[in-house]
């Protein structure tokens, strides 16, 4: 890819996708700009990428042809009033933040700016990221391509309508808090069976990023997969039969539905 692509904030988000893009090759480090105020942190992404840094929101804005805001939601309306002059005609804008959207963002820029909305998780921090992408309708083909080229240096990426936004904050998004909740609970439960903790956190880890590695290389449903472990009369049944005694699913599945009315309301 022939772009500059800028960061304005170089929060954990931002540098799992500057870490991906150096990693992969997708640009040259000197190709990436990044500005933030806190110049301690900003130090070390130049060290540990070698990208170009910069405490001036305007410098990445004159100078970028693709810009990631990696910032707070709230903080959203003062950088873009403060770049909204300077940035390139062509520049796409990438909003990363829950509860912004296209509309917001191309009406806080005061035109029809090209905006990829798009909701990544933190695992991109190991190279294992999903991402939603949503472009506007001024993104061309190529530069979606772009984009989504640059999600999937540190994971996976798909294009989705707009409106499964919120079921992606749900089911990727928060996601990992849920999965790391899981895999507390798994390691408790052997610790309470006299395993060492940290053998404990290894096994259940290592279960949890198993499991997820066969339903994405198998391509069985996860309940053909849940079943192949299941032996009539056997331990693992045993364990599932409480599980969905406890209300199990039921407890996800009413998680899922509050986070995706939070971020609906964090829209509004």
């Amino acid at each position: 890819m022939n772009k500059t692509i800028g960061f304005i904030g170089s929060g954990n988000m931002g540098n799992a996708m500057i870490g991906g893009i150096v990693s992969s090759n997708l640009v040259p480090a000197e190709n990436i700009i990044v500005a933030d105020l806190n110049e301690k942190q900003l130090a070390k992404v130049k060290e540990a990428y070698g990208v170009n840094v910069t405490t001036d929101n305007l410098e990445v804005a004159k100078k970028a042809d693709i810009i990631v805001l990696s910032i707070k939601p709230h903080i959203y309306p003062v950088v873009i009033e403060t770049i909204k002059k300077n940035i390139k005609e062509e520049v796409i804008i990438v909003v990363i933040a829950a509860g912004k959207d296209i509309e917001d963002t191309q009406e806080a820029f005061g035109r029809k700016v090209k905006v990829v909305k798009v909701m990544p998780n933190t695992p991109a921090m190991v190279g294992e990221g999903m991402a939603a992408i949503n472009p506007s309708k001024e993104v061309t083909k190529e530069e979606l391509e772009e984009v989504i080229s640059i999600f999937e240096s540190f994971g996976k990426a798909e294009v989705v309508n707009g409106d499964l936004m919120d079921a992606v904050t749900a089911v990727s998004g928060s996601s990992p808090a849920y999965v790391y909740m899981f895999i507390e609970a798994l390691a408790d439960g052997a610790v309470l069976e006299g395993m060492p903790r940290d053998m404990a956190y290894k096994f259940a880890a290592q279960a949890v990023l198993g499991s997820a590695k066969m339903v994405l290389e198998t391509g069985l449903h996860p309940g053909k997969l849940k079943d192949n472990v299941c032996s009539p009369g056997g331990t693992t049944i045993e364990a599932v039969a409480t599980l969905e005694e406890k209300g199990f699913r039921h407890a996800v599945l009413a998680a899922m539905k509050k986070c995706a009315d939070k971020s609906r309301e964090m829209s509004k």
